[in-house]
């Protein structure tokens, strides 16, 4: 029963105010679910929004999508795989013959990214000048990244600037990260 429902059963709503109670049950007071309310509005409005963001999102990375545009959504997704601080995302988005610094490879790169969770709570990650150099089937990306961990603080424990360089094949039609090479700038 709604708050208006209860007034009209002790009878304190006058004559002018019946036409309000009728609005209110038709269009639903707070608290009453699957009626059409101010909430029901915006979860319809949501819902009719998700959809066409999702097929956005989906024609981006799908195989028609140019190869730049699929290779920057392979960026945020990594970026993404950071921030969430998911070690096997990260490793997905590897190539089989990874090589990093010092001999870094694909099995390596999980096991310092899952140690690097561990460590931090928060991981943080911001990448700026992004510049992409695309050829046929392989590309590099250079950058610059802001690496932030702490342990949920306001002020993270540790932070770093690093110059980046990466190697990018298109492998089945997904852009996967073959090299990588970072250099502190702090």
């Amino acid at each position: 029963m709604t708050h208006a429902q209860r007034f009209a059963d002790t009878g304190r709503l006058g004559p002018g105010r019946r036409a309000s109670l009728a609005k209110i049950r038709r269009f639903g007071g707070p608290g009453e679910r699957g009626q059409a309310g101010m909430g029901a509005l915006a979860a319809r409005v949501l819902r009719a929004m998700w959809l066409p963001a999702l097929l956005a999102l989906l024609a981006a990375c799908g195989p028609s999508a140019p190869p730049e545009q699929r290779l920057r959504a392979a960026m945020e997704q990594l970026q993404g795989s950071i921030e969430k601080r998911d070690a096997s995302a990260i490793d997905a988005q590897l190539s089989k013959d990874f090589v990093g610094p010092d001999g870094l490879d694909r099995a390596s790169a999980r096991r310092l990214a899952a140690a690097s969770f561990l460590r931090y709570r928060d991981v943080g990650i911001k990448i700026v000048g992004l510049e992409v150099n695309l050829q046929p089937g392989h590309a590099t990306v250079r950058f610059n990244a802001a690496l932030s961990g702490g342990s949920g603080q306001v002020l993270p424990d540790a932070a770093q600037l690093y110059e980046v360089q990466t190697g990018w094949r298109e492998e089945d039609g997904e852009w996967r990260m073959t090299s990588a090479q970072w250099t502190p700038r702090l």
